[in-house]
């Protein structure tokens, strides 16, 4: 059996027997064991009580988080023209239209959100394979396929995050970065937990929130009282 190193040792001893904390206590928990050489990921992970292999079942929407993520979100928008040039000013990493498709057809994807003007859809469509599993397939119903490249451009700059139901249920997604402020942490915890409240879909049925579980990039996760989690 392999050793344990100093630093995992102390996590596991810091996280043991914790369970069903409030969500100040597991952010502070999180904080106080992030002793990574880098700022890590605060990461939220729920467990839902629903099938998504039932279209009304699904559960995916967008929120932005009061105090953004801490990442730099690299964005690419699908447009021509004006809206290309608009993209452009709102801050997108890369604009492009058939040069664009050619080069993620390629097998490059350097970026982490992607923007499309409706006219683009045509293009964009035939990149559903590669998009699709990477949840970076542009949508109406999050804002994503819409003529106000601007607006979206930088909400997505600004900490708007996704988020999608996985096949198991599950739906996890960074909160954050561990130099934040415990208050900032916090509230965008709630921000994310409400989001997803509010995505309930019409055919869930029974308890929709099982379980809710915080962790940093190199740490232990714990998990976090549904009710506390939940903006009163």
């Amino acid at each position: 059996m392999a050793k344990l190193g100093k630093r995992t040792k102390a996590i596991r001893e810091a996280f043991a027997g914790k369970d069903n904390l409030t969500v100040e206590e597991a952010v502070a928990l999180i904080k106080g064991n992030a002793s990574a050489k880098f700022d890590e990921t605060v990461e939220i992970a729920m467990n839902l009580g629903v099938d998504p292999r039932h279209a009304d079942q699904m559960v995916r929407g967008v929120v932005g988080l009061p105090n953004g993520t801490g990442k730099d979100v690299r964005v690419a928008v699908f447009a021509r023209g004006a809206k290309a040039e608009e993209a452009q000013a709102a801050g997108a990493d890369i604009v492009g239209a058939e040069d664009l498709m050619e080069i993620v057809q390629g097998g490059k994807i350097e970026f982490d959100r992607c923007i499309a003007t409706p006219d683009m859809m045509p293009v964009v469509g035939r990149l559903g394979k590669v998009l699709g599993p990477r949840n970076l397939m542009p949508n109406p119903k999050v804002g994503t396929v819409t003529m106000d490249v601007d607006a979206a451009v930088k909400a997505a700059k600004g900490g708007e995050v996704q988020f999608k139901v996985e096949k198991a249920g599950v739906i996890h997604a960074g909160v954050g970065k561990a130099s934040f402020d415990e208050s900032k942490l916090i509230e965008n915890v709630r921000a994310f937990v409400g989001a997803v409240a509010k995505a309930k879909p019409s055919g869930s049925k029974g308890t929709y929130m099982k379980k809710i579980s915080l962790s940093s990039t190199m740490g232990a996760g714990v998990s976090v009282s549904v009710d506390s989690a939940i903006t009163k």
